[in-house]
């Protein structure tokens, strides 16, 4: 049996499969950017909205899927996993080391982020920042975006987002850190490496992802 959670559920899919919001999918489409949007899935009164079947015949026209992936996503039978998605912030590697981006605590905060949809990582603070220049390169690229989980302990040997009282914001592989001081090895071989004091570093954050 179809169900209302399914339908909804494989099409948030979709549009994170197409790196798109449900609203951005929409418009993409075609269609009203509302016609997803969460309130549009239930009245007031508790009764369940279903989209249309034109609704989802342009969604697929739209990202070029095919009904049977659609319905792969729909079935969620243990070989085709729905993922849960949400809307991650995103701003740019230059941009990051403004004030007013990230609060006391690291987390991201302000209103200049921008969102990109990425699958439940279980972390409510997960950030993307998008890469510029050459500095990190041959590992990540300009425009390549990488996703950031400060809840995530880094190691040794982690690749992580450094931010320093300075406001200097780059991404390292985590050489170490002791209770005193953290080293840093660039990434590309044509910079140097970083050391600085624990007491200069604003955060050290975990990347967990990257697209590439």
């Amino acid at each position: 049996m179809l169900t209302h959670k399914q339908i909804w559920t494989a099409i948030d899919a979709l549009a994170a499969k197409n790196k798109l919001s449900a609203s951005g999918l929409a418009k993409q489409a075609g269609l009203d950017p509302t016609t997803f949007n969460k309130s549009k899935r239930g009245t007031p009164n508790g009764k369940l909205r279903w989209p249309s079947t034109e609704s989802v015949s342009k969604i697929l026209a739209a990202t070029g899927a095919s009904l049977e992936e659609f319905v792969a996503l729909v079935s969620n039978d243990g070989n085709s996993v729905v993922p849960r998605v949400r809307l991650v912030p995103l701003v740019g590697m230059a941009q990051a080391g403004s004030r007013g981006f990230f609060d006391d605590a690291g987390f991201p905060a302000g209103s200049g982020w921008d969102v990109i949809p990425f699958p439940e990582l279980g972390d409510e603070h997960a950030y993307a920042l998008e890469v510029a220049g050459d500095s990190m390169q041959p590992v990540y690229r300009d425009g390549d975006r990488i996703v950031v989980s400060p809840a995530a302990a880094p190691r040794r040997g982690d690749r992580v987002v450094v931010k320093t009282l300075a406001g200097e914001v780059m991404a390292k592989q985590l050489a170490r850190l002791t209770a005193q001081r953290i080293e840093l090895k660039s990434l590309n071989p044509a910079y140097e490496d970083r050391s600085f004091a624990l007491s200069e570093i604003i955060f050290i954050h975990r990347i967990i992802w990257a697209s590439q």
